[in-house]
């Protein structure tokens, strides 16, 4: 994750409003020759930003318009991203329609909020662009049959960074957005990527899903399983985001990967496991490695330890099941929050990826 910069943080804006904004100007264009610049738009809760245009073009047919995605501070993939919309007469009656341009993926999998074979072009950004044409349209005295077409040079590469392939949004980024605002290191698109995870798999059917810390546990979590990538949620530091959300939207297994410090703070009741947000409390930790028999110069030597590592190779040296104990913990941690609806194993991996603790585990065989 980027780093947070310091001072207060400029806020940015979504796909979504930034599609509204070019709907806008394209449609204007297309009835009257003249495209506005800048163009206003409303935010769902009030906010009346103006965008610039980057592109004008006016056809036989056709209007375009392209935005800059301006994301402020936020270390968004899309932030400078150009949201191209293209518009176009639509057959009488039909009202307005959607379409995927080249960059704007299809979702292909069910559990979207948008149907698969659609563009994935969420549902508070396309009813944000159907009340610009409708409001448009009765201004010009025009039927509003529009087709609209979003696209984002470069969007394919971009999206191989987000999760739309795993959700199965396929060939291009999702047009987001539920304010129109991006608040900087809100974390928010992450959690809401991690519940369109825990959707997609539930419709999917699947049985088993799998929460891990990073990259390192997700891959040996996936080996040990044979799990599809779908049904891996790139839990990061949301331990609380994935749990909380399971815990309404219930799924009959899950397993949560990660390093030792990560699950050693999720076996404290922390549930946001980022650094900057909770830290290891080497008192605590100490304290669990004595109920385990640990020498009290051992014990000691925890309590002013560098690293939570520094105390798993303590543990390792003397041969004492600390990691096996923190797993435990942390799983007890995820089933409170989980009121028993889910079965919960916990695994802990080492830096390179071999299991070091477990609590909870079924079975050794592959799922």
């Amino acid at each position: 994750m980027a780093r947070k910069p310091e001072g207060e943080l400029r806020r940015g804006w979504t796909t979504g409003a930034c599609a509204t904004a070019a709907t806008r100007a394209a449609y204007t264009a297309l009835l009257s020759g003249q495209f506005p610049d800048p163009v206003a738009i409303t935010l769902p809760r009030g906010e009346q930003p103006s965008f610039a245009l980057n592109r004008e073009e006016l056809g036989p047919g056709f209007a375009r318009a392209g935005i800059i995605k301006d994301a402020g501070d936020d270390p968004d993939v899309t932030h400078l991203a150009e949201i191209v919309v293209t518009l176009r007469r639509g057959r009488e009656g039909s009202g307005v329609i959607f379409k995927a341009g080249k960059g704007v993926g299809r979702v292909t999998k069910p559990g979207l909020p948008i149907a698969p074979g659609e563009a994935s072009i969420n549902p508070v950004p396309r009813r944000m662009m159907a009340e610009v044409i409708a409001e448009i349209a009765a201004d010009f005295g025009d039927s509003g049959d529009i087709e609209i077409e979003i696209s984002v040079p470069g969007g394919e590469e971009l999206a191989k960074k987000t999760w739309n392939p795993r959700l199965g949004i396929l060939g291009g980024l999702s047009i987001l957005g539920t304010t129109g605002i991006v608040i900087p290191f809100s974390c928010s698109a992450w959690i809401h990527s991690i519940h369109r995870g825990i959707d997609v798999a539930r419709a999917a059917g699947l049985t088993h899903v799998a929460g891990c810390t990073g990259s390192t546990s997700e891959k040996a979590v996936q080996q040990i399983y044979g799990l599809p990538d779908f049904a891996m949620l790139d839990m990061g530091d949301f331990a609380g985001g994935l749990l909380k959300y399971l815990r309404k939207n219930p799924l009959p297994r899950l397993t949560i990967g990660g390093g030792f410090a990560k699950l050693t703070k999720l076996a404290a009741g922390h549930l946001d496991l980022h650094s900057g947000r909770s830290q290891v409390d080497f008192d605590w930790l100490a304290e669990r490695f004595a109920e385990l028999g640990a020498p009290d110069e051992i014990v000691a030597d925890a309590r002013t330890a560098n690293t939570a590592n520094q105390v798993l190779a303590m543990a390792e040296d003397h041969s004492i099941a600390l990691a096996d104990a923190m797993a435990e913990a942390a799983r007890k941690t995820a089933l409170e929050l989980l009121a028993d609806q889910t079965a919960v194993e916990v695994l802990i991996f080492d830096r390179s990826g071999k299991l070091v603790g477990e609590a909870g585990r079924a079975s050794h065989d592959a799922a």
